[in-house]
Order: structure tokens, then C-alpha cells, then sequence
């Protein structure tokens, strides 16, 4: 199992960093395809950002199959490769580094052109998508504003370590004492977000941003999969009043719901992690997740 390669010598679960990282981009319609899962909250957002900017017609979207095996992400008969007519998600990987021996994660931004994964970083995309496509997509649309981009920047370094990634530290952890290191990390950065967002609408005040969409790729799938399959059932969303609405408020804005997959969320999750769930039984529940109820955040 590769994620092993992933696991320090405490028994915490240590991420594989991304090794496509280019961000120069030329703005050209057409030119770059984006591979992605509706299962994967890191592809999620890029999927989210893609949809908001308007860059549906300006940046091809493939999406994978939600269930990932030894072999890694593949694609359907339903959603094809439309470019190589490729069956694994890997062979993109090949052509672009021959000796790839890591493991094949999504998002893919992929350069037609030159054939190559050009980034495959999921921070990178979003900014990219944010602002390098404005002559085609909605430059109104600004989800990473001057202004405030030191703030976002912060609350991306907090929301990674304490929440993104904690829940993946929690749920892959392979001794007690990493497992209570992330549970308590998490535990203590949820309150903090609630506090944050009783008094502002947003994480960096009155306007969506790139910390939100981070923000959401979690929440949105917290109660459904990590308070169960990853073990961080100390209180779920619903638990937290204004994160709860926040949860809602972002989920309802146009656009959003279409790219949120709840059935391909679970299927992959609890169909995956043979470790974690040997038998691949898909709880039934949440009951009574409404996403679509009021959010009373005016």
C-alpha cells in the first residue's frame, strides 16, 4: 500500500508532497485539462474554483473514478479520458516523469500541449484558476484579493495543519500516541473556527475566499466520513452553530451544491481504506444532513 511509504517513525501519517509545482501558465483556451475526483476535497476545491470563475468552456474537466484501488485513480466507461484515451490516471504521471514511482494524486493540471502534468498541487491551481484565465472566465469573480492575502495565506497555513490534513493524520495514523496528536489538533482548531465565525461571515470578513473554499472541502464531509472512518468523532458540524451555517451558507451560493457528490464521497472513502473498514460497508447516515436548510447568516 503506498500510503505506508507515508507514515513517520511516531506512527504519524506524513503527507507526500506534491511533485509538480509549476505556475506559470499561458492563458490560452483550450490548452489545459483538468483531472480531478468529485470524491477528493483537495480536487474538490479545484473543481469549485473552476466552476465559480466560469472557466467551464476555457479548462476541460475529467472526473475519475470515486473508487481508488492498488492501481490508483482510473477512468470510466461513463467519463473517458478524452484526451489519450487513457485508463489509468498514472499514465499522465509516466509521460511526464518516466521514473514517477509516487503516489498518483488528484488534482492533475495537465498542458495539452507540451503533454505534461504542469501542477499538480491543489494550492497552485486555485490561485491559478483565480486570476491567469480573467480574459475568458469572470474577472469579477476574485477570490484572492490584494488586500487580504495576507490574512488568507494565514488562515491556509492554519486550515491545513489543524483541519485539511489533521483529519488524514487521525484517520491514518498507526500508533495511539500520533492518533491523540492529531485528534487534539483538530479538536482545538474547531472552536477557534466557530469563534472566527460568529463574528465575521467569512474567514477573512465580508467576502468569499480561497481560505473558505479550503475551509468547506472539509467541513462538507466531515459529519458523512471523518467523524466515522477517520475517528475524529469528538463533536461533528452540526455541533458548531456558526460553522454549521457557514457550512450551509457556502454550500447554497450558485454553483456550489452541483460540485458537492455525497454518494462518490462515500463510496470512496468507505471503499478504499481496506484498513479501516475491511468489509467496505457504506454507512447509511448522516440522518437529517440538510444542506439546504436555511443558514440565517444575512
Amino acid at each position: 500500500m503506498q500510503l505506508d511509504r507515508e507514515t513517520g517513525r511516531k506512527g504519524e501519517f506524513v503527507r507526500q508532497q506534491s511533485a509538480f509545482r509549476d505556475t506559470r501558465v499561458e492563458p490560452v483556451a483550450g490548452r489545459y485539462h483538468l483531472y480531478a475526483s468529485l470524491a477528493c476535497p483537495w480536487a474538490h476545491r479545484t473543481i469549485i474554483v473552476r466552476e465559480l470563475k466560469g472557466l467551464q468552456d476555457v479548462i476541460g474537466l475529467t472526473i475519475v473514478d470515486p473508487i481508488r484501488d492498488e492501481d490508483g485513480w482510473r477512468f470510466t466507461t461513463q467519463e473517458p479520458d478524452p484526451l489519450h484515451g487513457w485508463t489509468l490516471l498514472s499514465e499522465a504521471y509516466a509521460a511526464t516523469d518516466p521514473g514517477w514511482d509516487g503516489r498518483v494524486t488528484v488534482p492533475v493540471l495537465w498542458d495539452a500541449e507540451a503533454g505534461r502534468i504542469v501542477n499538480n498541487e491543489s494550492a497552485d491551481i486555485i490561485r491559478i484558476f483565480n486570476s491567469e484565465f480573467d480574459g475568458w472566465g469572470d474577472a469579477s469573480v476574485d477570490f484572492y484579493p490584494e488586500s487580504l492575502r495576507g490574512e488568507i495565506d494565514d488562515w491556509a497555513k492554519f486550515l491545513y495543519v489543524n483541519v485539511n490534513n489533521a483529519v488524514y493524520m487521525a484517520g491514518f495514523a498507526k500508533s495511539q500516541g500520533a492518533y491523540d496528536r492529531a485528534y487534539r489538533r483538530l479538536f482545538d482548531a474547531l472552536p477557534v473556527l466557530e469563534s472566527r465565525l460568529r463574528e465575521s461571515r467569512f474567514l477573512a470578513g465580508d467576502v468569499v475566499t480561497l481560505a473558505d473554499w479550503r475551509a468547506f472541502v472539509t467541513l462538507v464531509r466531515f459529519d458523512s466520513v471523518y467523524h466515522t472512518h477517520f475517528r475524529c468523532n469528538g463533536a461533528r458540524i452540526v455541533d458548531y452553530p456558526a460553522l454549521w451555517g457557514y457550512t450551509r451558507e457556502l454550500y447554497q451560493l450558485p454553483g456550489v451544491a452541483e460540485t458537492v457528490a455525497m454518494d462518490q464521497i462515500k463510496r470512496h472513502y468507505y471503499t478504499t481504506h481496506d484498513e479501516l473498514n475491511p468489509k467496505r460497508i457504506i454507512p447509511a447516515g448522516p440522518e437529517h444532513l440538510d444542506f439546504w436548510e436555511p443558514h440565517g447568516r444575512g
